[in-house]
């Protein structure tokens, strides 16, 4: 998020735009204020490959708390926000974080986290007032602080965490070279490309900056002199809203959203003008197939889609056109190099269902962690898996079909529940839909699924009836939910991912075994 020589060209044009408030940060003071900021790290005693993290909500001061890190040669973790204290104080812990930056929004979240972290020995309220000598308003911090750069400025990069949707969340540790801010990694250079991001552009980031793509995204918008429109939440029409109002010319978003855009009214839907999206980007879960397609019907053959993960072991990119040849594909490999093995790490054939590997593209650790970061790679350490399941079909493009940790053993037979999840979502009276694996006195595991009906479908046995006689005639038998549990709201992050271990966990905590 190095705003650089944008400052100088291009001073007063918008950096940021939040989407509700309509608060604007130019290129001007997104310079100063991040100067300001490496300063004050500076003089926290904070040298290159140290950490410190950053607790927020999308909000108008969280782009400059990133850049800060980015020309100090920091390590920053974007924490998400809607952990609890617990939580938080284990990564802020895990990341021997120094300094943690947060806002008057989650003061209460972190100031109940920061009882439990001595080491942190500065904290940062970007919105709200100090309290004591430890605790400090960021602007009454940083006032004294020059707007110009540090006199050590080298690269900076993000220690991202996993999203923990099946266990505790990692920090992923890339290598960091000792080079200036300027010269970004070359993973941003792929995703220059992948992207298609181009100088000027106007990025419309619908979802959390504390993950890995909406971070990334709205870094090379920066770094390319663009503009983003931030949302504090997504919004189906007010997106919509939005990409008419600033001509946005790019997104990235997940399935639930193209979901929940598509069950939008027909008037509504078409009451905005897109024309001036050039790309629209999606990752993060798996799409369903109906989905994708009337997306595509849509908007047009703008929709691109990747595959990757945290850790960066790999990538594999699609276009419209491809997809529409390979329905259900993630792309083909343009990152590391792809790799399809048994459980024995053998070859399987093409078209043969197995786990998803990659010779890796770029080195990676869980901090502090060997023994995790030995789970995930090969016995030589040179290939890794994300425990993704799936298949390269004829032509090379990867097509996936689950987790490896989600699949369901029924009486012998290995069931991967993301095909029928995928089938109820498209049903007009789902919002979401979640399948998973419980215990069976006779076939050890049998299908559920957790269900969010939508606005104003009333739950019930006569409903409960309907979804799986729908999946009866679309589905295998033993791929059907013996039963369905109706609930409010799903938990699945803004950033798409489910904590499906959440819903699972009902069923397990107190069997004597977990059959996965």
């Amino acid at each position: 998020m190095y705003p650089g020589a944008h400052a100088t060209v291009r001073a007063e044009q918008a950096a940021i735009i939040m989407a509700a408030s309509g608060e604007v940060v130019t290129y001007r003071e997104l310079e100063a204020r991040s100067n300001r900021l490496a300063h004050l790290l500076r003089e926290q005693g904070l040298q290159r490959l140290d950490h410190y993290a950053i607790f927020m909500e999308n909000n108008a001061r969280y782009v400059e708390a990133c850049a800060a890190g980015e020309r100090a040669g920091l390590y920053y973790t974007c924490v998400n926000s809607y952990l609890t204290p617990n939580e938080l104080a284990y990564i802020l812990q895990n990341s021997q974080s120094k300094v943690l930056i947060t806002s008057q929004a989650k003061r209460e979240v972190a100031l109940a986290a920061l009882r439990q972290c001595p080491a942190i020995a500065l904290c940062l309220i970007a919105d709200g007032p100090g309290d004591g000598p430890t605790i400090l308003n960021l602007d009454e911090a940083t006032a004294a602080c020059a707007e110009t750069p540090i006199a050590d400025e080298s690269l900076g990069t993000a220690m991202l965490y996993s999203s923990g949707t099946t266990g505790r969340p990692k920090g992923v540790l890339r290598p960091l070279p000792h080079q200036p801010p300027s010269q970004p990694l070359p993973a941003y250079d792929l995703f220059n490309k992948v992207w298609r991001y181009r100088e000027g552009l106007t990025y419309l980031s619908p979802a959390p900056l504390y993950h890995a793509a909406p971070h990334a995204a709205v870094s090379l918008v920066i770094r390319n002199g663009g503009t983003a429109i931030i949302m504090e939440r997504f919004d189906p029409e007010q997106y919509l809203r939005l990409v008419e109002q600033y001509r946005v010319t790019h997104s990235q978003l997940v399935p639930t959203m193209f979901s929940r855009l598509l069950k939008l009214p027909d008037e509504v839907r078409h009451r905005h003008d897109l024309s001036s999206l050039e790309i629209a980007i999606h990752a993060a879960a798996p799409c369903p197939v109906q989905v994708k397609e009337q997306m595509i019907g849509w908007w047009g053959p703008i929709i691109h889609e990747y595959y990757g993960s945290t850790e960066a072991m790999g990538l594999t990119v699609c276009d419209s056109a491809e997809w529409l040849a390979h329905k259900g594909t993630v792309g083909r490999t343009v990152f590391g190099e792809l790799h399809i093995l048994d459980d024995d790490m053998r070859p399987v054939a093409t078209g043969t269902v197995g786990t998803v590997w990659f010779k890796l593209g770029s080195q990676f650790e869980y901090f502090n962690d060997a023994a995790k970061t030995s789970e995930v790679l090969s016995c030589d350490r040179t290939m890794g898996t994300a425990g993704d399941v799936g298949y390269i079909d004829a032509d090379d493009y990867l097509h996936l079909t689950d987790r490896v940790t989600f699949m369901i053993i029924s009486g012998g037979v290995n069931i991967y529940p993301q095909e029928c999840e995928d089938l109820l979502i498209t049903h007009p009276k789902v919002a979401d839909a979640a399948v998973f694996g419980v215990p069976d006195p006779d076939l050890g595991e049998v299908v559920k699924a957790a269900i969010q009906l939508m606005p104003g479908i009333v739950a019930g046995l006569e409903m409960e009836a309907e979804l799986i006689a729908y999946c009866g005639r679309h589905l295998a038998r033993q791929k059907v939910p013996r039963s369905i549990d109706f609930e409010i709201e799903l938990p699945r992050l803004p950033t798409g991912k489910l904590y499906k271990r959440i819903l699972r966990d009902r069923y397990w905590a107190d069997k004597a075994s977990w059959i996965i």
